[in-house]
């Protein structure tokens, strides 16, 4: 599988060893900020690639995005701060017949993380006694909050719990009201990314913690989701549709 990095940063870094590893080709570097990449995304520096993998910054992602739909390149996203725009991104693939994957984390064990969420907020939602809130912690580089896994776990818990209609992400000078969902964000030193989802009670309090011990995960699964993609048809995918369809089908 050919290859074209979208960003070369610390995780285009790590993407790139990863796919060398599995014997997949790097077609091109686009990067403006690194010496020697390509500056500038354009279909002649994407030419020959098979998938484009895109870890960039969310002030450009919905370009971006919008650039593979528009040239029908395959490319799987994993830069985030862009999902208000999902909308319109859905309808544009519809339009264009495009193939984009995005995720706001790649690693497999946050997909399954995320089925173990979703169960436990339906589990405890019926008793009528807990509280749930999430807490993401990500080192202090991260450009975006809350992060894309913390936003896709609170709407994991809004399906599932009864009571909680909407989220908010800000910190909190006032009582809360009981639909609401909060998702409190600290961004501190070096952490890769910890996210911890609450259930609170009078009794007690249960925790869900994920905590990502390296970026190899994330760059793991980006390198798998793009080998996937290149054999499906056109539409929108996440990593949940990979998952389920390797790992759980």
């Amino acid at each position: 599988m050919k290859l074209a990095l979208v960003g070369y940063g610390k995780m285009g870094k790590i993407i790139e060893t990863h796919a060398l590893a599995q014997e997949h080709t790097i077609s091109s570097i686009i990067d403006p900020f690194v010496e020697g990449a390509k500056k500038s995304l354009t279909l002649e520096h994407l030419q020959g690639c098979d998938v484009a993998i895109d870890f960039t910054h969310p002030d450009v992602a919905f370009e971006h995005i919008r650039f593979y739909i528009k040239n029908r390149i395959s490319a799987v996203i994993g830069t985030t701060g862009w999902y208000e725009h999902l909308g319109e991104v859905a309808s544009m693939v519809d339009e264009a017949n495009a193939t984009i994957l995005y995720s706001g984390n790649f690693s497999l064990g946050v997909a399954l993380f995320l089925r173990s969420v979703r169960y436990a907020a339906a589990l405890y939602g019926r008793t009528g006694r807990y509280d749930p809130a999430i807490i993401e912690v990500h080192h202090n580089k991260k450009a975006d909050s809350p992060s894309g896994t913390a936003s896709m776990l609170a709407s994991t818990v809004l399906e599932g719990f009864p009571g909680k209609t909407r989220i908010e992400y800000e910190t909190q000078h006032q009582r809360r009201s009981d639909e609401v969902l909060h998702v409190s964000s600290l961004r501190v030193g070096s952490v890769p990314g910890t996210h911890t989802v609450l259930f609170d009670s009078p009794e007690d309090t249960i925790e869900l913690i994920h905590t990502a011990r390296n970026r190899d995960g994330f760059a793991f699964g980006a390198v798998a989701a793009a080998a996937w993609l290149k054999e499906q048809k056109s539409g929108l995918y996440t990593l949940e549709d990979m998952v389920d369809a390797v790992f759980l089908r």
